[in-house]
């Protein structure tokens, strides 16, 4: 019997994946033991358990950035953290661990390589966070989402989606999906989403310039997000919604998705064919804009820089979009190109060769 560790979490960038890939692992080895180490502040907290799954909680050790008592605490406090993770993988007879980048990661790196343990790397996003970046030193075995991605040894994986995404027949489902958000099916649709916390420029611009979109013979489906401040203006065409945990839905219904460009997103929408129109998050290291390079490059999707979305580019150049069906149906032809379905299915392929190889 295969014992699997698998590390990250935070958000649902990692945090999904990482369940993916655990399916995977189960429906080939249903007698698996797998673990998952995260952190008690993440999504993992909530989502690992209510997938049925052993969930070991971890300290949150943000990496210091500046002289003070969190930098003179941290290497300590690190140094416990992998002597627990050591003592885990030994007392579990752990065969791999697998990270997914985030707070969980880093330190279960260094615990797998003091123990002995082939380590496998996913990184989702074109421009590698740190964790993955010091793990990659110490495995041959990285798989990644989007070529060029400048990790050594990198291979293309892809994203390990969601079975409920990655089955998802968005034709047959667009009827009943769009009943289910209360849209009619005798106009096209715009999903506009930000993720599970919302996006707030995404929010503001299309709440303030809804009707533009109305008046291009379009419903809206908005997603607002968690953490919105908005209120429902209440207009007939314009259905909003605080959180869905029903994305295959939402997806389904679209015809069109205005939306930040995180690698869950971006790969979502190139396996079911769907044009978007990207507006990447601006803070960070720039890795949102470089995700949309591919579907950009293809054709298959418009990118906007976060300051240049607002409503004048909605009434101006989103409209004119909504308004050319031909090219609408093109992005999504060539959106279909890029997209690779079996993500969960490639990534567990490379974490069993680690092990045979061990």
């Amino acid at each position: 019997m295969t014992t699997y560790l698998l590390a990250g979490g935070g958000t649902a960038g990692h945090v999904n994946p990482l369940l993916a890939t655990a399916d995977e692992l189960r429906r080939r080895e249903p007698d698996a033991s797998i673990i998952v180490v995260g952190t008690a502040e993440g999504l993992e907290a909530r989502l690992v358990p209510l997938r049925g799954y052993e969930l070991v909680v971890i300290p949150r050790l943000p990496f210091p950035r500046r002289p003070g008592k969190a930098a003179v605490t941290f290497f300590p406090r690190l140094l416990g953290v992998i002597s627990q993770l050591r003592s885990l993988i030994a007392d579990r007879s752990v065969d791999v661990v697998v990270g997914f980048g985030g707070y969980a990661a880093a330190p279960a790196y260094l615990a797998a390589r003091r123990a002995h343990v082939p380590i496998v790397i996913h990184e989702a996003n074109a421009r590698p966070g740190l964790a993955n970046r010091l793990g990659a030193r110490f495995t041959p075995y990285v798989g990644v989402v989007f070529a060029g991605t400048p990790l050594p040894h990198a291979e293309l994986t892809g994203l390990p989606l969601r079975s409920e995404i990655a089955t998802l027949d968005t034709s047959a489902m667009a009827q009943s999906a769009r009943e289910n958000f209360g849209l009619e099916n005798s106009a096209p649709v715009l999903l506009v989403t930000g993720g599970s916390l919302g996006a707030q420029r995404l929010n503001h611009t299309i709440r303030d310039a809804f009707g533009s979109v109305l008046d291009a013979g379009w419903q809206i489906l908005h997603i607002w997000g968690d953490k919105a401040d908005l209120v429902d203006p209440g207009v007939d065409g314009y259905v909003v919604v605080r959180y869905s945990d029903r994305m295959d839905l939402a997806f389904a219904a679209a015809d069109l998705v205005v939306a930040r460009a995180g690698a869950a997103t971006v790969s979502e929408l190139a396996v079911l064919g769907l044009p978007s129109v990207l507006v990447p998050y601006p803070v960070g290291n720039g890795e949102q804009k470089v995700n949309a390079h591919d579907l950009v490059q293809a054709g298959a999707a418009v990118l906007v820089d976060d300051a240049r979305f607002t409503p004048s580019f909605v009434a101006d150049e989103l409209r004119l979009l909504l308004a050319d069906s031909s090219r609408i149906d093109a992005m999504a032809r060539a959106a279909g190109q890029v997209g690779i379905a079996d993500g969960d299915a490639r990534l567990a392929e490379l974490i069993q060769r680690a092990v045979a190889r061990a």
